[in-house]
């Protein structure tokens, strides 16, 4: 267990507003300027949870000159709601259960397991399709910047997290456009280091909120931008 919390840096201009980004790609942007001090870093990579943490990810990594790659987590729904997550599972099939939830609403072992293996297939699946089944670079003694679109309860960056840690990796970094401040402390534990531009501390939470232009991105809309984010890489390398 880390006895340290990391370091949250935020834009305190944003602090409890709404609509402060036009997009994920302007959002991205922002990021960038706040990621500076990692630019061109031999030894930095950019990881994605996808869906939506993929447009914000390409453009903090092109931004910034750095590979990048995906870690394909997923949240585990409420069978009855998939819009709330009780937990999320990790592509090394790692789960994490938000525990006071899951008592809330009563969800059996069988309800649970249920839910699992469902995001597990999606996992398989969009391993293939997102990576072609490929292993993941050696992350020994790097610096790897986790990016989402965002944070809403937060279980899935921490899972993400946890199936990082074993890999050696130096420095762990979180960059999202924005958070609530529970869902902040609940992964500081496992950060070195977090910047999240727009905090926000009341009791109503939900990630588009930030977002003037909110969409769903499909796996085919994933992969074309890692394919972009691939070419623009082989033309950095040759240069």
């Amino acid at each position: 267990m880390r006895e340290v919390l990391g370091e949250v840096v935020e834009n305190y201009s944003f602090r409890n507003r709404v609509h402060v980004f036009r997009d994920r790609f302007h959002a991205g942007s922002l990021l960038v300027e706040q990621l500076r001090e990692y630019e061109g870093g031999s030894n930095v990579y950019v990881l994605a949870i996808p869906a939506g943490g993929v447009e914000v990810a390409y453009t903090v990594a092109k931004g910034l000159r750095l590979p990048l790659d995906v870690a394909v987590t997923r949240k585990l729904h409420v069978p009855w709601n998939p819009e709330v997550g009780f937990g999320a599972v990790s592509w090394v099939g790692q789960v994490f259960l938000n525990e006071p939830l899951v008592d809330a609403l009563n969800l059996t072992e069988e309800d649970i397991e249920r839910c699992v293996d469902e995001e597990n297939e999606v996992i398989r699946r969009r391993l293939l399709m997102f990576r072609g089944g490929n292993p993941y670079p050696d992350l020994r003694d790097k610096t790897v910047v986790v990016v989402d679109d965002g944070l809403a309860s937060g279980y899935s960056m921490l899972t993400t997290l946890k199936a990082l840690k074993p890999l050696g990796v130096k420095e762990m970094v979180v960059a999202v456009p924005t958070a609530p401040m529970r869902a902040i402390q609940l992964v500081r534990p496992q950060a070195d280091r977090i910047f999240c531009l727009n905090v926000r501390t009341g009791p109503i939470f939900a990630v588009a909120d930030a977002y003037r232009v909110w969409y769903d991105l499909e796996d085919a809309d994933v992969v074309r931008i890692l394919r972009k984010a691939s070419l623009f890489e082989q033309n950095l390398s040759n240069h």
